[in-house]
């Protein structure tokens, strides 16, 4: 969830770092900080609440020649978002950064307090500062990082500067660093995603949990790598660094947002491309082999909702059932996890703690895992035994849109991967033929934007809002809600049309807003439905195919060509519901692309 940024190099630390924090700015942040060597030798520690810019403000009249920094970009969870609970925390010759959770910080601060140390914030980060300066009176600052490390619980990563030697030092626990070098520029660097690191590392390193990493100028190689004894240690996997830096910009488009969803015919194509024409057929092939029993589906957010999506492509085409669970529950069901089975799990980023611990319990049972990602080379497509990629490109936005379609999207070619006519000419091409038709019909929605925009105009002050929809079009209710949510700061629900009477129903009102999700499938029962909302006058927004009834029960009409795409039309139906979401922040005056309280990448649990 954190930023985390460190340099150690002949020049240029500091600007290194905040390029780093910048290209992790999207991730979602309250406040940010860095701590650099001066030119007296002395560490010197700048921070602010807000965006970076405002921390730039304040370093532009500071001499940040230097060649050794860390830099952090936090999003609150122990202490308020305040300059003092920023990061990094500093204390004599040490600074550090953290990323995480420590479970066990205030039972560690209470045996600190106990021996005089006192404490300038109120974050659970600053006790691992202070529980290692504790230990450096009985050995040297390695041991004493690695004996504090031991003692804490939860999942983190830290790094550390020192200001004796010019080093850095970091550690993690199933949480995201990644070190690296580059040799011809003399230097080393570490973050917490390898984004970050491109450019500036022309060789990565992700290391293993409880290693140790060094950085230091007076390593030839410029990284050590330690195991929880001290000794050298090779658990860490390398490989040449082959992230391009794209500095996507929002172009014509007011925000990222917007960008995203219209990018999304694009990445259709693209995909679908890809995985028939191009490198990706090795993943598709790969998969295939494939046989099982059972699927369990994990993980959060978006990702979830598209986790149900692929759970009605596997079961209604190849008849294989599935288990899903919230990825921050997985492994508190004690999970039925037998022979045979497999366990996919869906995540953007890569990174959330709790789909990754979903999958690490799965990998504990000696059950094959899956993985549908969009950052090769993340901590969950490192662990999974097979990967798939869902080509979304970075994803600025912090609500999710065109990562759900590509998500949704590369479940169905999972679907086919283990179908019987898996190879067969014949229904590739028609498969082919249906993402075309959904590249197609995407386009008409975004032609025909002004009718949607105008019905968010209209409705973007109601008091609440109600998504619905039934069998396939279930999860696009819940994604909806949960974009609408995010965005623009109102209450919305998403649910089963057909579960509305069975308790929600109270709560509608002439300032209930109904969004009516109708496909052809259950079309008759699903409109019943809606009749119920309409008789206690709710405001009814029906979004679905021309159909008389329909029309004449919704108080706005979005009509929508559903002929031809079968199982993919929830993935049409969203974009509807991704732009009425957009338009109604907008008129809400929200920070779009940066909305208040949330982060992009979950990292803690």
């Amino acid at each position: 969830m954190c930023g985390i940024v460190g340099h150690l190099g002949p020049s240029q630390s500091v600007e290194i770092v905040l390029e780093g924090l910048r290209r992790l700015e999207y991730r979602g942040y309250d406040s940010a900080g860095v701590t650099f060597l001066n030119q007296s030798g002395k560490l010197e520690t700048h921070k602010k609440t807000g965006k970076i810019v405002n921390l730039e403000k304040a370093l532009s009249s500071v001499n940040t020649d230097s060649m050794v920094s860390i830099g952090h970009t936090r999003w609150a969870t122990h202490g308020g978002v305040t300059d003092f609970n920023s990061h990094p925390h500093s204390h004599e010759h040490l600074s550090m950064v953290h990323n995480g959770i420590i479970e066990n910080a205030d039972s560690l601060r209470d045996t600190l307090q106990g021996k005089g140390f006192s404490f300038k914030s109120e974050t659970d980060s600053e006790v691992f500062l202070m529980l290692v300066f504790s230990l450096l009176e009985k050995m040297p600052l390695k041991e004493a990082i690695l004996k504090g490390f031991s003692q804490v619980e939860g999942n983190s990563a830290f790094v550390f500067i020192n200001e004796k030697t010019r080093e850095i030092f970091a550690i993690k626990r199933a949480a995201p660093l990644v070190c690296g070098t580059h040799h011809t520029k003399s230097q080393a660097v570490v973050s917490s995603d390898p984004y970050a690191l491109i450019g500036a590392a022309d060789r990565i390193y992700f290391p293993g949990d409880e290693v140790l990493c060094h950085l230091s100028p007076a390593n030839k190689d410029l990284i050590s790598f330690y195991d929880s004894e001290g000794n050298p240690s090779e658990n860490y996997k390398s490989q040449k660094q082959e992230m391009e830096y794209d500095p996507s910009d929002k172009g014509d488009f007011e925000h990222y947002m917007l960008k995203e969803i219209y990018e999304q015919p694009g990445l259709v194509r693209s995909l679908c491309q890809f995985y028939f024409d191009g490198d990706g057929k090795k993943f598709l092939e790969k998969v295939s082999s494939l046989r099982p029993n059972r699927f369990h589906i994990s993980a959060c957010g978006t990702a979830f909702y598209a986790g149900l999506l692929v759970r009605d492509f596997i079961e209604g085409i190849n008849r294989i059932p599935c288990v899903y669970e919230l990825g921050s529950e997985f492994r508190y069901r004690n999970p039925i996890l037998k022979e045979g089975d497999v366990g996919l799990f869906i995540s953007q980023s890569g990174e959330t703690a709790d789909t990754l611990a979903s999958q690490g319990e799965c990998k504990s049972s000696s059950i094959q895992t899956v993985s549908l990602v969009n950052v090769e080379g993340s901590s969950l497509y490192r662990e999974c035994d097979y990967n798939l990629l869902i080509r979304a490109g970075v994803e600025i936005g912090v609500a999710s849109t065109k990562a759900f379609t590509q998500m949704g999207l590369t479940g169905r070619l999972l679907a086919h991967a283990l179908g019987e006519h898996y190879g067969d000419a014949h229904h590739e091409k028609k498969l082919i033929d249906k993402f075309s038709l959904l590249a197609e019909r995407i386009d008409e929605v975004l032609a025909n934007v002004e009718d949607i925009k105008k019905i968010a105009e209209e409705i973007y002050n109601k008091k609440g809002y109600f998504f619905t929809g039934r069998g396939i079009y279930y999860p696009i209710a819940l994604e909806g809600a949960l974009k609408l949510k995010e965005i623009a700061y109102v209450h919305a629900e998403g649910y089963a049309a057909g579960e509305l009477k069975h308790g929600p129903i109270a709560l509608i009102d002439e300032e209930m807003v109904n969004i009516a999700i109708v496909g052809p499938e259950l079309k008759d029962k699903t409109i019943s439905n809606i009749q119920e909302i309409k008789a206690r006058k709710g405001i009814i927004v029906g979004i679905g195919p021309n159909d008389n009834s329909l029309k004449k029960i919704s108080d706005y009409f979005l009509e929508l060509n559903f002929e031809g795409l079968d199982e993919l039309s929830p993935l049409y139906v969203n974009v509807v519901n991704q732009l009425l979401s957009y338009y109604m922040a907008k008129f809400k005056g929200t920070d779009i692309d940066k909305p208040r309280n949330l982060a992009k990448s979950v990292t803690v649990e």
